[in-house]
């Protein structure tokens, strides 16, 4: 498969770029995905020892991949404890 594409890329260098672009944007995403399944603290792996670690987050952890104008380390925590 690799080789038909680098072939097809000599044959119409005007290729080049979308390849560049769709591999690129194939990596982000699996990057993402892999965040995601890391990171996220609604994805759990491990249930025995940690059953519920959404519970385990301080109002001051940030999850979020991208907050506008929120400074997490100045919220003030707003829930009960469970």
């Amino acid at each position: 498969m690799l080789r038909h594409i680098l072939g097809q890329a000599k044959k119409h260098p005007s290729l080049i770029p979308l390849f560049v672009f769709i591999g690129a944007g194939g990596g982000g995403a699996a990057l993402y995905l892999l965040r995601l399944a890391l990171f996220n603290p609604d994805v759990r792996w491990d249930k025995k020892n940690n059953p519920e670690p959404w519970n385990k987050l301080g109002p001051n952890d940030q999850y979020k991949f991208y907050s506008v104008n929120v400074d997490y380390s100045k919220v003030k925590k707003e829930r009960p404890d469970y």
